[in-house]
């Protein structure tokens, strides 16, 4: 690949392609589809399989100690998922979620640095605006609510050393990213600030990802870029993708220095991105670290 210059890996076509995990021990990575009720993998070696599930997932992570199963974050709480030789995701559930009302669902998620998962909620009609979002921690089989009045929770990304936690809003009204102190012995995060202010930039704050450095990189949904802030705040550079609505990024390869973008396919005429809703590859120049898994 070219320096800098997104490749397709897969033409996968995806409504929503969300949460890319690399997946190390297998050098493959995962991701979902989240209105098809996909869960997905590829391979340089094995190429593109999915497994369909009976709802919808949004954010997935690898169970550390249980090769094969996954947790993830889908419409009405977490669930394990065991990915079957029949292209079925069979779902055990582990933790129930009580949402402020109907049409609810997760949405972005993964593990901080010591294991622990984090995701959040979002109303599926992004029109309504409503602020019914909420954080979630996943202790042991309970979510517990942290952070609450979000509209459409994205970003959210753990520092190197697991001491700052990132978390965005990508609903037009807000498009915010912030910064907390994150306590790594507790998973307390506490001292939210403003990060960075994406209504001035192009495109809206989606999934994101940590590189070794500290750099925040994040989707710039509908502007068709990826972004990379450093650990000030600061816009350092904007990587382009041949779609409009990238939506999360992930480190992979086997050297952590590939990083995979999703996307979105929307209704109506595709005719100037056709390869909407793939999943692409770019080499932005700098690696990225280990995705942690979810301790039990």
């Amino acid at each position: 690949m070219q320096a800098s210059k997104a490749e397709l890996v897969v033409d996968a076509r995806h409504g929503t392609g969300e949460s890319p995990v690399w997946h190390a021990g297998e050098q493959a990575l995962y991701w979902v589809d989240i209105p098809g009720r996909t869960v997905n993998r590829w391979s340089p070696e094995d190429g593109h399989v999915q497994w369909h599930a009976p709802q919808m997932p949004a954010c997935i992570a690898a169970v550390a100690g249980r090769p094969g199963q996954w947790l993830a974050g889908m419409e009405n709480g977490v669930h394990t998922l065991d990915l079957g030789c029949d292209g079925q995701a069979r779902l055990t559930p582990l933790a129930p979620v009580q949402h402020a009302r109907p049409g609810m669902r997760f949405n972005d998620g993964r593990c901080d640095r010591q294991g622990r998962f984090w995701a959040g909620t979002m109303l599926m009609d992004m029109g309504a605006a409503a602020r019914t979002g909420v954080l979630y921690r996943l202790d042991s089989a309970t979510l517990q609510p942290v952070l609450d009045g979000l509209i459409t929770p994205n970003g959210l990304a753990f520092s190197p050393d697991g001491r700052t936690m990132y978390l965005s809003d990508s609903h037009p009204q807000v498009q915010a990213i912030w910064a907390f102190d994150y306590d790594t012995d507790t998973g307390t995060p506490s001292n939210r600030r403003l990060f960075a202010d994406m209504r001035p930039l192009p495109g809206r704050p989606d999934g994101a990802a940590i590189d070794v450095d500290g750099g925040y990189w994040i989707c710039g949904n509908d502007a068709g870029l990826v972004h990379r802030f450093t650990p000030d705040g600061r816009l350092d550079r904007s990587l382009e993708v041949p779609v409009k609505k990238p939506a999360m990024c992930a480190f992979g390869g086997p050297a952590l220095d590939t990083l995979f973008v999703t996307s979105i396919r929307p209704a109506g005429d595709l005719s100037d991105q056709p390869l909407a809703g793939g999943v692409f590859a770019l080499r932005p120049g700098t690696q990225g670290l280990p995705e942690p898994a979810w301790q039990p």
